[in-house]
């Protein structure tokens, strides 16, 4: 005839593939949050286009030597 199955040895798997699937589906949950974390972060820390950049420098001039010799030109109207 049939055989009766105890039922301890029965829901042992099953409570453990439960738990294995709640575990799974807690450890997804969590990835998804702090991927929407990153995400956030990122949006948040972009830089804004047409933003004006200044800079702002200071030139030295080169130093300039005298001119070798003066000329003077002179011109008479007609």
């Amino acid at each position: 005839m049939l055989e009766r199955h105890n039922r301890g040895t029965r829901v042992r798997p099953r409570r453990r593939r439960y738990v294995a699937r709640l575990l799974l589906a807690v450890l997804l949950l969590v990835l998804a949050f702090l991927v929407g974390v990153a995400f956030a972060r990122t949006l948040d820390e972009q830089v804004e286009p047409g933003g004006v950049v200044t800079n702002v420098r200071t030139l030295t001039p080169l130093p300039q030597e005298p001119p070798a010799r003066t000329v003077t030109v002179t011109v008479t109207s007609p």
